[in-house]
């Protein structure tokens, strides 16, 4: 275990022995779905926290919108039980609205910016400027871009802003159910966009950098308390310290930056 886990775990440590004396000592199991962003943060964040407190945390995943068979609405149409839900801050909102998600209960864990990336050892488009970028888009022979909320950013806002919207009805590939450099990996498409922490992590890539300021979408992920949680106050628990400064560090290292620390 690195520094940064060993600090976490302490901290965390010190904020499980407060939550435990309040809602007992055994063990239980907490159910979250989370949406691709927070990831990779969460994958690391998970095992510290069961260490430090002994209870077991069920993990689901799949896109914050869209209704491919394991994007979160999906789930919760389904009737799958969890007690906390991780994604966009408007996929929470529209479960808030919805009923399935406790009002007042959101916590932001991280902005996330939309980034793009090509198959390791191709040619590195240019996308640092605005014109740089529409015309990297006009020449790209296929743009694959997420089914999700950036992808849902792009092809309804960007795309047209850009002028580039009858282009890319020709080039474009909306990806269900697996991540963009999943498919830029494989070939199947020659650009990639998707958030940050969703691309650093494919070695089979090269990451080309962000969107320019005047066109980036900052996106805040958020957890909230689904309703009728059997698990509230441990969930609650857990929700904190995934907000927590004590892990802000490990969060950032994965392409985010923590809401926990100002801007």
């Amino acid at each position: 275990m690195n520094t940064l886990h060993r600090r976490a775990l302490l901290r965390l440590s010190l904020l499980a022995g407060l939550a435990l004396a309040q809602v007992g000592a055994w063990a239980a199991e907490i159910r979250v779905v989370t949406s691709g962003a927070f990831t990779e943060a969460y994958k690391q964040l998970i095992p510290i926290y069961e260490q430090a407190t002994g209870h077991t945390v069920i993990s689901s995943f799949g896109a914050s919108i869209g209704n491919a068979p394991d994007s979160i609405p999906s789930r919760f149409a389904r009737g799958e039980v969890f007690d906390l839900v991780i994604l966009s801050e408007g996929g929470l909102e529209a479960l808030v609205k919805a009923g399935q998600v406790q009002p007042g209960s959101r916590v932001d864990l991280a902005r996330s910016k939309i980034g793009a990336a090509v198959r390791k050892g191709t040619p590195k488009p240019d996308i640092s400027t605005v014109e740089a970028l529409k015309k990297t888009l006009l020449d790209a022979k296929s743009v694959a871009y997420s089914a999700s909320a950036s992808g849902t950013y792009l092809s309804t806002e960007l795309f047209p802003k850009l002028g580039v919207a009858e282009r890319l009805k020709e080039t474009g590939k909306r990806i269900l159910s697996e991540r963009v450099g999943a498919v830029v990996a494989r070939g199947d498409a020659e650009l990639g966009f998707q958030q940050v922490s969703e691309l650093i992590y494919f070695k089979e890539l090269d990451f080309i950098g962000t969107l320019p300021d005047e066109v980036q979408q900052t996106i805040f992920f958020s957890v909230g308390l689904v309703k009728d949680s059997k698990q509230a106050e441990l969930a609650t628990h857990l929700a904190r310290f995934l907000a927590s400064a004590a892990v802000a560090e490990i969060v950032r290292a994965t392409g985010l930056e923590p809401a926990a620390v100002k801007r």
